[in-house]
């Protein structure tokens, strides 16, 4: 064996047995690694690579030049960009606002604030567009009922910015808190004692410490605007957005081609955001927990900053209630605008006629739920743990699909799976795929952060004592991934609730969703419906988040 060894090429003796010992150590977790990184291939990078494929290749051949001479493609691309950049800058904006007036002022009701700024994260991605149009519209409770104003134009870039910048600002505000918090309050001390101002302080020394949560938070909430589909669908008017147009092309025209390169159009403002995110703002050092002991502390009480701030975080928070109890308000009027008569007609439609949609999404949510939840635990597992051979394949498949916009998620899995031997359009399953592979990500990223903080040493004693990788995961990690998991389960759940812009190519007359369904009766003018199904969705998402919340407590070891 020795002369065989010897006789081998170099490199290859050291190389040919570390790959199959870390497969022989644990077959059924390389078993499982293999058959999780096919499915992330299959459901995540292949249609988007489908849909590629599609924008540049006709039955002539490759062809570009047809569909980038028209003037829509440039003026849709144009208003994507734009009113991402803008709803980006004014939500980071706001949020930091909010964020540091909860951490670093005595501002008096601060866990009010903060529940009613999250408020936007549980809830559809259209309540807002509906709340604008219901109050400003031409039939608007103001500027019909109070202002007196016939014909209000409510639809176009302005409203859309405005409903952005508040739907999106709980992104902005839970990362520059979170960066905040973190900042050893002794730097600031310090600084003051060597008779800096608090302006001075705050210029000098706060505000470059959490410029890493500034930018990340301006990159995310400019993700999120330019694959926001409900919004601009709603309310954009003749603002049209990439998103939109390729959903008009796609369904409206039956143009596949138009579409499908309309939608690789997002990709690339969204991918350059996301990498600039992970691969530059992520990597740079701004370092400022130590080890040593600290605590933090109120840093400013004064009125003549803590009022202006004050009144400005409630004016924030009044929007944000004022659009919310306006659509639950108005679910229980006759005829929005017209016939404000109180009535539970719209319920009573909702729990006969549409209650096979509610359930419908409970159940599809239900089960993309737990999935997404384990399926992201286990990758991270195996990213941080092991370093099985093809890794990049699954790190890069997961994060292709948390990238990439909604639409040409859906646009891809329309394309892919529409024939023999994957022919899963108009299915469970395919809506399922959809939720799970959008929302996974998140799951890695809360499960990789927690498994950096678990002591290998803990899982190297449970091998120790002769249990395999496979039961070492399951009985000792995944309890300790408890709070992860929690994170994964809530938003996935969240999310799948109240997506749209993937699963609304998906959708059939067996398998609808209320997303869909609310964007429908909205579209045919039925605003009570609509109101309706909106109140509902965000009391089902509380009553179910309050739910885990509670389980989670109940199953935490006592102390």
């Amino acid at each position: 064996m020795t002369l065989v060894s010897q006789a081998t090429p170099s490199g290859r003796t050291g190389a040919s047995p570390a790959f199959l010992r870390k497969i022989v150590v644990d077959p059924w977790l390389f078993g499982i690694f293999a058959v999780v990184t096919l499915s992330v291939l299959v459901f995540a990078a292949l249609p988007i690579f489908t849909v590629l494929k599609q924008a540049v290749i006709t039955d002539r051949g490759f062809d570009l030049a047809d569909v980038l001479s028209k003037s829509f493609v440039w003026e849709s691309l144009f208003n994507t960009l734009l009113l991402g950049a803008t709803s980006a800058v004014i939500a980071t904006v706001i949020g930091f606002v909010l964020a540091f007036s909860a951490t670093r002022t005595t501002m008096p009701g601060k866990t009010f604030v903060h529940g009613v700024a999250l408020l936007p994260i549980i809830s559809p991605p259209f309540v807002m567009a509906l709340a604008v149009v219901i109050l400003f519209g031409r039939s608007g409770l103001i500027t019909r009922e109070l202002l007196g104003i016939r014909n209000a134009n409510v639809y176009g870039f302005h409203s859309l910015v405005l409903i952005q910048s508040l739907a999106f600002t709980p992104i902005a505000y839970l990362n520059i808190r979170g960066m905040l918090q973190s900042i050893d309050s002794a730097l600031e001390d310090a600084s003051a004692s060597l008779g800096a101002s608090r302006w001075i302080t705050f210029s000098r020394v706060t505000l470059p410490l959490v410029t890493p949560a500034i930018l990340s938070s301006g990159l995310l909430v400019f993700v999120k605007s330019v694959e926001d589909f409900g919004n601009p669908m709603l309310i954009g008017g003749n603002f049209n957005t990439l998103a939109v147009e390729a959903y008009s092309q796609m369904v409206g025209y039956f143009d596949l081609h138009s579409g499908a390169l309309l939608a690789s159009l997002m990709l690339v403002p969204s991918i350059t955001a996301f990498l600039i995110h992970r691969y530059w703002v992520s990597k740079r050092s701004y370092v400022t927990v130590t080890g040593k002991p600290t605590a933090q502390t109120i840093r400013i009480s004064g009125m003549a900053v803590v009022l202006p701030l004050s009144i400005l975080c409630y004016a924030i928070v009044f929007a944000i209630l004022l659009f919310y109890l306006t659509v639950i308000y108005v679910s229980f009027t006759r005829l929005p605008g017209i016939d404000n008569t109180l009535t539970t007609d719209h319920y009573a439609t909702v729990f006969t006629a549409g209650f096979q949609t509610l359930a419908n999404s409970l159940l599809l949510a239900g089960v993309a739920t737990p999935v997404t939840a384990i399926a992201g635990m286990l990758i991270a597992y195996l990213l941080v743990r092991k370093a099985f051979p093809g890794s990049f394949l699954l790190r890069w498949g997961t994060l292709l699909s948390f990238a990439a916009p909604g639409t040409i998620l859906g646009i891809g899995y329309v394309s892919t799976f529409n024939a023999p031997p994957l022919l899963l359009t108009g299915t469970a399953f395919i809506v399922v795929a959809a939720m799970v592979v959008k929302n996974l990500q998140v799951g890695i990223e809360a499960g990789s952060n927690q498994l950096r903080q678990i002591d290998k040493s803990i899982e190297e004693a449970s091998m120790t004592l002769g249990a395999s990788n496979t039961r070492t995961f399951f009985q000792i990690t995944l309890p300790l991934l408890k709070p992860a998991l929690f994170t994964s389960l809530s938003y996935s759940f969240t999310r799948s609730l109240t997506t749209l812009s993937a699963v609304i190519f998906l959708v059939s007359a067996n398998w609808t969703l209320i997303t869909v369904t609310i964007l429908s009766q909205v579209e045919t003018l039925k605003i009570g419906v609509a109101a309706a199904y909106c109140s509902i969705l965000v009391f089902v998402v509380l009553a179910i988040l309050a739910l885990m919340q509670l389980l989670l407590s109940s199953t935490s070891p006592k102390r």
